[in-house]
């Protein structure tokens, strides 16, 4: 099976297991829902983009500020667990492979994806990358949060490994790659970064420059 088929097959075998539990399992991570939407700082109005949405949690964080948005995930599982939660009319939600979006160019004001570039392979998540760029209006905004390391050695080499230990084999090349220079090469340029969870995560934030094909 190649590199491509079999992220497929696991997305969907994982998350069909994983979709009951994954609010528990991801609860930690809610104060960090809180602080993306502070770091991205939409104009009011913004119509927002959630890649890689899960059951909503990302896209309910801005939902409750206000903003309109809509979710697409891979894994119909998680989708219909996303669909069950919502309270609100301004969240959407529906199952999209993220490297053929299945929407207009330039059309949403901001394009966010949270931890789930690491869990895929390098070439599909640039493609994901590409798809966010076309769906985002010129000048709109980018937010990436995923993986980081910390500066300090030490630091940096237990929490690569701790990570490798729950994380499947697409972290290990994602963590090594250049996620700046990918987004780059996709036309966006990174205005802001943050780091969160120890130095462990970061939140990027760039600008749309470029209709990139």
């Amino acid at each position: 099976m190649d590199e491509g088929k079999e992220y497929y097959a696991l997305v969907r075998k994982a998350f069909r297991i994983l979709a009951p539990f994954y609010d528990i399992i991801t609860k930690p991570f809610s104060k960090l829902r809180i602080k993306v939407v502070d770091f991205t700082d939409a104009r009011d109005g913004s119509i927002i983009l959630d890649v890689g949405t899960g059951t909503g949690g990302q896209a309910f964080a801005f939902a409750k500020k206000g903003y309109e948005v809509f979710g697409i995930d891979l894994s119909e599982d998680m989708i219909k667990v996303a669909h069950e939660k919502n309270r609100f009319d301004s969240a959407g939600f529906g199952v999209a492979d993220a490297t053929k979006l299945p929407l207009m160019d330039d059309l949403f004001d901001v394009s966010c994806v949270s931890f789930a570039l690491h869990d895929m392979p390098l070439d599909i998540g640039e493609k994901v990358l590409k798809e966010m760029v076309r769906v985002t209006k010129l000048n709109g905004m980018m937010v990436i949060v995923d993986y980081a390391l910390p500066r300090n050695r030490i630091s940096r080499f237990f929490i690569y490994h701790i990570v490798r230990l729950y994380e499947y084999k697409y972290y290990s090349n994602f963590i090594k790659s250049d996620l700046k220079a990918s987004l780059r090469k996709s036309g966006v340029e990174v205005k802001d970064e943050v780091k969160v969870l120890l130095g462990a995560g970061r939140i990027l934030k760039g600008v749309k420059l470029s209709n990139f094909r």
